[in-house]
């Protein structure tokens, strides 16, 4: 390969590096057209199906319930008007903000966690908000709506009290809905929402929607590609994210878009456990006493960043959006005095596998370990976390990791490493099979594979170590896409392991060192690997320049994943230098015979 082939393969790499910063100043999105609004359009009816639990409202006379048969889901959710009074509910982890408006949570803000990691002189500033769950969502959670039966334009009456904090209000055509609050510890919420038929006639209920939340970006840098909604029917977690909403087909890998999905709903029958609202480090889970009929999401607009915002970082969303869950529930016909009720645990807070998995509802698949690669997910967590028990920083927690891993492959590695290198010994002689064989490859091939048959080596013996850590590198990457543990871990210039270790932003283009760290780390190992004997020089060319692909896919990845890569070099480059020390009999060429009696059978004189 000359040089020229070279400087134009650097050059694709490079354009393919700085593509998504030249296509932002090339074409800039399109500014919001003016007046647009954030409010739900309305849904399209669906039927629901399962019924919620009847309870009487307390008089002995009171009659029944009467659970009509599945009708449509509710329209749009209408803000109501007047005034929004607020409410402010605080325990050691979490303050809620409830709002008159849908008589529902506004937002949840977990104290422990701040909005933003920054690094340098905007840290204090940065860490001075926090992390708000359900921000700037059209639709309060744990809002209820369901057509015009429900529909008021009336606020909710809020009153709070030692425990917690009661809505309540009463509709024009005599329904009456309360809802009561109940915050407790790590993060749970127990909610009762009840309507009741106080006037003289029967009311036709028609399905409703009870809103879990909607999952926000957590920054607002964030795209919010691993935004979306789960739910699980009691045997397995189901999961519907952006990309299912965007409908892109699968052959287009990403670059062909599709016909958008506006709304998702669940199949089965009654048979909704929990349904949770996340983005990539928090969850709002909510777990009904009686399993709800359905799931709906929809894809919603969220409130655009200000010019000041914009100005300020180049690298904000223009266009946030959300994706509100709620669960659905089937129409009832309400006699006098009758009621319906249904009472939910909510859990709001951050992804900690050790706090999911003390739920009762089996909440830790939200972690979304269910896969091949996910067991390895999870113990790589719980063994980060227990390193980190120990008291090093999640730092050296990953190095710690990445060297057990690689002591456990070791012997794999190394019989790998002397098969590569007994190759290596046998290439002139394999070299010469070709030559004797070129004008008959097929005849080529079968001497070629008798040959190191007969030597005991293979051309895939080098491959089998990287395959075997395939799930390991995955397992490590789904890791760290939910690891609130590594949210705001520093570790050398790095202030979040969690995000790219931003240094600097040179005309729109961020500068990662660890990523480029681990290109060279990459580079330097390729020079030190044997050849394959038989590869073409070409490939061989291509297969050393093969960093510059693994720089462009890495290097806006999470500095953790590119730490953890470049120890991995690091410590195969290691390996690589003390195997090749190591004296293997094999390749070792046999010693002279020492001069003396020769070696037979003695005569007897």
């Amino acid at each position: 390969m000359d040089r020229k082939a070279i400087l134009i393969i650097v050059a694709c790499f490079a354009l393919m590096l700085f593509w998504p910063a030249l296509v932002d100043r090339m074409f800039p999105p399109p500014p919001r057209p003016a007046g647009a609004t954030n409010q739900l359009g309305r849904a399209v009816p669906s039927p629901t199906h399962g019924a919620p639990e009847p309870l009487a409202p307390g008089a002995a006379a009171s009659a029944p319930a009467v659970i009509t048969a599945p009708t449509t889901a509710a329209a749009g959710w209408q803000p109501p008007s007047g005034p929004e009074e607020l409410v402010t509910f605080e325990t050691a982890e979490a303050r809620y903000v409830f709002t008159s408006h849908g008589g529902g949570l506004k937002h949840i803000e977990l104290k422990k966690y701040p909005a933003t990691v920054a690094c340098g002189r905007k840290a204090a500033a940065a860490e001075r908000a926090l992390v708000a769950l359900n921000a700037g969502a059209p639709v309060p959670a744990l809002t209820l709506f369901g057509g015009a039966a429900l529909a008021d334009p009336a606020p909710f009456r809020l009153t709070q009290f030692p425990q917690g904090v009661r809505a309540e209000k009463t509709l024009s055509n005599g329904l009456r809905v309360v809802k009561e609050f109940f915050p407790g510890t790590n993060y749970l919420l127990t909610a009762r929402v009840r309507v009741e038929n106080a006037g003289p006639a029967p009311v036709e209920l028609p399905g409703a929607e009870l809103v879990v939340g909607t999952a926000t970006p957590v920054n607002p840098r964030d795209t919010g590609q691993l935004l979306g909604l789960q739910w699980y029917d009691g045997e397995r977690a189901q999961f519907i994210d952006n990309a299912w909403f965007l409908n892109a087909p699968a052959w287009g890998c990403g670059c062909v878009p599709g016909t958008p999905r506006a709304e998702y709903r669940s199949s089965g029958v009654s048979n909704v456990v929990w349904a949770a609202a996340h983005n990539q480090f928090f969850v709002m889970i909510a777990a009904p006493r009686t399993n709800a009929a359905a799931v709906v999401a929809r894809k919603i607009s969220l409130p655009p960043p200000s010019a000041e915002e914009r100005a300020e970082d180049r690298r904000v969303v223009a266009e946030p959006f959300g994706i509100q869950t709620a669960l659905v529930y089937p129409g009832a016909q309400l006699p006098p005095g009758a009621a319906l009720a249904w009472e939910l645990d909510v859990f709001a807070g951050p992804k900690e596998y050790h706090t999911l998995a003390r739920l009762s509802h089996n909440q830790d698949l939200a972690m979304r370990f269910t896969t091949f690669f996910g067991w390895f997910a999870r113990v790589l967590l719980l063994g980060m976390n227990g390193l980190h028990s120990l008291g090093l920083s999640y730092g050296l927690a990953i190095i710690g990791i990445t060297v057990i891993i690689k002591l456990l492959f070791w012997p794999l590695t190394q019989a790998s490493s002397r098969s590569m290198k007994r190759m290596a010994a046998l290439q002139p002689q394999m070299k010469e099979i070709q030559e004797k064989y070129k004008d008959d490859p097929r005849k080529m091939n079968q001497k070629l594979m008798e040959f190191m048959k007969e030597h005991k080596v293979s051309p895939l013996g080098g491959c089998l170590p990287i395959l075997l850590q395939i799930p390991v590198f995955i397992g490590f990457y789904q890791m760290l896409q939910s690891a609130i543990e590594l949210r705001g871990a520093r570790f050398l210039w790095a202030c979040d392991l969690s995000q790219p270790d931003t240094v600097a932003v040179v005309f729109g283009f961020p500068i990662n060192p660890l990523p480029l760290i681990m290109g060279a780390t990459q580079f330097w190992q390729a020079k030190l690997t044997p050849v394959s004997p038989g590869v073409d020089p070409v490939q061989q060319k291509l297969m050393q320049y093969l960093p510059l692909l693994f720089i462009v896919i890495l290097y806006n990845f999470s500095a953790g994943l590119a730490l953890y890569w470049t120890v991995q070099n690091l410590l195969s480059i290691l390996q690589m230098k003390l195997i090749k020390n190591l004296k293997d009999p094999v390749t070792q060429p046999p010693a002279p015979a020492k001069p003396g009696r020769p070696i037979g059978p003695s005569r007897r004189k």
